[in-house]
């Protein structure tokens, strides 16, 4: 029994191993086992039924800068994966930016660079600038597969083991709402532990990204100072409501400014 329980052990320690990747530019290590080609399917076909049986806005300012910013960073943020021998990162993605009509002061990135900003967003971001702060700390989650992380946790809590497919044919509507919760579209679930510690790498990478595609980093801190004062006398937003208190963000936002502003500065001479 003793050799059996070692035997156990070592597998299990082996497949945490083996699970383990680690997020670009932070080099946080993370617990993501789920394989892409099967969240990405399951992304593709949530995001597409969603857009169904939402109203889509096109054609309009609000929606050429949600798709305007998207296709900025997306180039920027694929070139930079390049550069540090990332390009694994991105290289199934199929994006899309799309503005969807909602009160949500919201938005929301599945994976493989599925975008959804509401319209509820929009005046607190103001203009593009303001968009590519939100742009970017939503790609920052995908590439830094905080939702496969944030579910491949929530598959272990509710013991639905290692496979996504085993776990949809076995338990589909857990799995389904798991999925939902774990990339912050809506879920009964509650919000999975680590959640801020994911949200601050977002607004890390999420600035680093905005600056690469060109966009000038110092919007940040006052795009997160109008997000406050609207939760003033309520309710946070849904975009605050597992995010660090405002005063941290700013601070750390500021942090990692200068870093930023190196690489604002590297795309303005391009």
């Amino acid at each position: 029994m003793s050799q059996i329980f070692k035997l156990t052990t070592l597998s299990i320690m082996l497949w945490f191993l083996a699970a383990c990747s680690t997020v670009p530019v932070s080099g946080r290590k993370q617990l993501a086992f789920i394989p892409n080609s099967e969240l990405f399917a399951m992304s593709y076909q949530q995001y597409s039924g969603f857009l169904d049986d939402s109203r889509v806005v096109t054609g309009t300012p609000e929606a050429k800068m949600v798709a305007n910013a998207g296709s900025r960073i997306k180039l920027a943020v694929e070139e930079y994966m390049r550069e540090i021998g990332a390009s694994d990162r991105t290289k199934d993605f199929r994006w899309e930016f799309n503005l969807v009509e909602g009160q949500q002061v919201n938005a929301w990135c599945m994976p493989g660079g599925k975008v959804v900003f509401y319209t509820g967003i929009m005046p607190v971001c103001q203009d593009e600038l303001g968009v590519a702060v939100v742009m970017g700390h939503e790609i920052a989650h995908a590439i830094a597969d905080h939702g496969n992380e944030r579910m491949s946790q929530g598959m272990l809590a509710q013991g639905l083991g290692t496979g996504l497919s085993v776990a949809l044919s076995q338990k589909p509507n857990l799995t389904n709402q798991l999925f939902l919760q774990a990339f912050g579209i809506s879920s009964q679930l509650g919000t999975l532990a680590f959640s801020r510690r994911h949200e601050s790498e977002a607004d890390k990478l999420g600035l680093y990204f905005m600056a690469l595609a060109g966009y000038n980093p110092e919007e940040a801190p006052r795009f997160w100072q109008r997000m406050e004062a609207r939760s003033s006398g309520g309710g946070p937003p849904e975009f605050l409501s597992t995010h660090p208190s405002s005063s941290r963000r700013i601070k750390d936002l500021n942090s990692h400014m200068p870093k930023a502003k190196a690489y604002y500065q590297r795309a303005l001479n391009r």
